[in-house]
């Protein structure tokens, strides 16, 4: 690590279980609103179309013309609202909310589609309540055409699904419930995910996971989080997050990253050059492969140093799948300590109708009930083992 890194490392918060918790989860809703209105675009493109880089809310794209204008119509992305990143990172808080315990596909099938399929809410891109079924893609369509319509069993439910960032956007609250365990976040993202994903997108969903436990632990860094990346990720998703934060080590700020970072993750990236006009391999099971949005938004923590600004800021102007990629970094850099602007948070909140902290609440409570859970579950196997001959444990 150069001396410029740790002396950026040192300027994140030493925050609590609860700020660390609130700062994911609100940086993740942040950053999805945020690079909600540019989404699907290039840097060039955003550029052109707003005069400058963004650098924070910002109205939807086609204007006014935003109930038809093409291909972004009925949804009103910009001023403010978040997208299906975070009506998904919601839902999966309230399943921890219910079974107040480590998850796993079945708890998808038997909690997370009936809450999307039966429990109308506020859309905020469709300014109106309406199941949150309505609201998200295809790909998390399938999980209740798949789980509740097609009974598949839970952990092969994803098999078939196209391979993208689906689960992975969502995750964050997984590696908050496991804060400083990231393999046990690894996974449990992984188990979860089976339900919705295969391949190199449930691959994602586990690192996602990793990544964020790995964010929560005492004198965390961005350094540290990417190393615990790399020692779960598998496959082509390990190689595009190596040589992405490798090349991303080398930009001074996020504007010169812009260009490096989309060259570095292109060879693993199947949609291809023109986001809107997808490759004919995009998004089919590859184990060469890597979705996008995990690498670069890992790479844009890296050009930040942990700064939650300039992570969410180079995530959005980055563009194509700008409000996954800023969800991701807005969760980790929260995680990391590093404070969300008020300002932002605030506008975010009231113009989404949402409240932003209470599900940060309501899993911090959870994660500590879990961890409770978990270590009279270990000191039960421990005393069983040592029954058996084994080492008795000295704590």
């Amino acid at each position: 690590m150069t001396p410029k890194r740790e002396q950026s490392r040192g300027a994140l918060r030493d925050a609590d279980l609860e700020e660390r918790i609130t700062g994911a989860l609100v940086g993740a809703a942040v950053g999805d609103a945020l690079g909600g209105p540019v989404e699907g675009y290039s840097p060039d493109q955003i550029l052109e179309r707003h005069g400058v880089r963004v650098h924070g809310v910002v109205g939807p794209w086609h204007g006014e013309r935003w109930r038809t204008a093409r291909p972004i119509a009925p949804y009103h992305k910009g001023d403010g609202h978040v997208t299906d990143d975070t009506l998904m990172t919601h839902a999966l808080v309230r399943v921890y909310g219910r079974v107040r315990d480590h998850l796993d596909a079945y708890a998808v099938a038997d909690h997370l589609v009936p809450d999307l399929m039966t429990n109308p809410r506020w859309i905020p891109e469709l300014q109106a309540e309406a199941l949150p079924l309505h609201r998200v893609f295809l790909a998390e369509k399938w999980l209740v055409a798949r789980l509740h319509y097609g009974h598949v069993d839970p952990r092969e439910a994803g098999v078939g699904n196209i391979v993208n960032c689906g689960a992975a956007m969502y995750m964050a609250p997984v590696g908050l419930v496991n804060a400083a365990n990231p393999a046990a976040a690894y996974a449990e993202g992984l188990d979860i995910a089976g339900a919705h994903q295969s391949s190199y997108g449930r691959e994602a969903a586990g690192v996602l996971a990793a990544a964020v436990a790995a964010a929560c632990a005492p004198g965390a860094s961005p350094d540290s989080v990417v190393a615990a990346c790399l020692s779960s990720a598998k496959d082509g998703t390990r190689a595009a997050i190596e040589r992405v934060c490798e090349v991303a080590r080398g930009c001074p700020d996020f504007e010169s990253a812009l260009g490096p970072l989309r060259e570095a993750v292109a060879p693993y990236d199947t949609v291809g050059p023109d986001y809107r006009n997808p490759s004919l391999g995009a998004r089919r099971p590859s184990r060469l492969h890597a979705i996008e949005e995990l690498p670069v938004a890992l790479g844009m923590l890296t050009v930040a140093r942990g700064d939650f600004r300039q992570a969410v800021l180079g995530a959005v102007n980055y563009g194509r799948d700008c409000d996954s990629i800023a969800t991701m970094a807005g969760a980790l850099a929260g995680a990391l300590g590093s404070p969300v602007p008020g300002d932002w948070a605030k506008t975010v909140a009231e113009a989404s109708r949402l409240d932003l902290w209470e599900p940060a609440r309501t899993l911090a409570g959870v994660t500590r009930e879990i961890f409770e859970k978990d270590v009279r579950r270990r000191r039960a196997h421990e005393r069983a083992f040592a029954g058996m001959g084994g080492p008795e444990c000295s704590d």
